[in-house]
């Protein structure tokens, strides 16, 4: 048999969450569909949300949990493989063969970080390697830099990270100089960053800390921190097939939405790393409320037209 729900949401991370949240507390049958892979898992701590910076990442989502459970919203540990569009709503099948229809859909399944193929980059990522100087720069301040160039828009995150430090040196790795603009060349020399060419072979790591990084030449720069653009692959598999309309970004295509959230499909929303790529945790939060609430305003006066039919 297939369930019914007002709402599904397809992942359980801040944006879903804070949408069920919303949705359980507005009266709604909601179900929310988490297959456990939060991005940030890798890291011990989130910085930057208010009342809650320094909490680890797992214990937000527990006390999350927690919350939306004290509404009736239902979460069940299963990953979304298919959605279809069907009598005005959604049906979504689950990997473990379960079938559950709503009348509205909220995708908030994030992205996947895709790192470098460099050797002891991804046992360090979350640690001593990392992304965001929002996130992490304050914990770090201070410290010999490292950016990692993959591509040359990693320009811009050589000269952010200097905000947090002034010893900081840019590898260009596999990015060429000439693919670097004058303008680029004078705002890191400005800024005092060291550019040294050629690409990176891998990590040093001495007692489970990072303390250089080794050319393809040998040569090793003597560093305490990497930073690094990952890949983004935002997982919109399902928004595709529901026929989402999508926006190319040098970060990946993300579906194109309204203030709310909602997507080119009526009923369809997107919320988090779903929409797209710089939403942190505090964002992704405020994202999934804002959906959430437009959801019930859209359930309720859908309602009370039909009732005037």
């Amino acid at each position: 048999m297939t369930e019914m729900y007002e709402v599904i949401v397809v992942g359980g991370g801040a944006a879903g969450l804070s949408a069920a949240l919303v949705l359980g507390r507005a009266r709604r049958r909601t179900l929310v569909v988490d297959a456990g892979e939060p991005r940030n898992a890798p890291a011990a701590h989130m910085q930057g949300f208010l009342t809650r910076d320094g909490m680890p990442p797992a214990e937000f989502l527990a006390v999350g949990r927690e919350e939306i459970a004290r509404y009736g919203v239902e979460l069940v540990r299963d990953r979304a493989v298919d959605a279809v569009r069907e009598d005005g709503g959604f049906a979504v099948r689950l990997a473990g063969g379960r079938e559950v229809r709503a009348r509205h859909l909220v995708m908030a399944t994030g992205l996947e970080d895709e790192l470098p193929e460099v050797p002891g980059l991804a046992e360090r990522w979350g640690r001593d390697v990392l992304h965001c100087p929002y996130c992490h720069g304050w914990e770090v301040r201070d410290q010999a830099f490292g950016v990692l160039a993959t591509t040359p828009l990693s320009v811009h995150q050589a000269l952010m990270v200097t905000q947090w430090s002034k010893d900081v040196t840019f590898f260009l790795h596999r990015v060429a100089e000439r693919e670097l603009s004058d303008d680029d060349l004078r705002r890191l020399a400005a800024a005092g960053v060291n550019v040294v060419p050629g690409a990176v072979a891998g990590l040093v790591v001495e007692d489970d800390r990072l303390t250089g990084v080794r050319l393809a030449d040998g040569t090793v720069h003597a560093r305490e921190v990497l930073f690094m653009a990952p890949r983004a692959v935002p997982r919109t598999d399902l928004l595709r097939r529901l026929g989402a309309e999508l926006r190319d970004t040098p970060f990946g295509s993300y579906p194109v939405i309204d203030e709310r959230g909602l997507t080119s499909v009526p009923g369809l929303w997107a919320a988090g790393n779903s929409s797209g790529f710089a939403e942190q945790v505090v964002n992704a939060a405020s994202r999934g409320y804002r959906a959430g609430a437009a959801i019930n305003g859209e359930l309720l006066f859908a309602d009370l037209d039909a009732a005037l039919l």
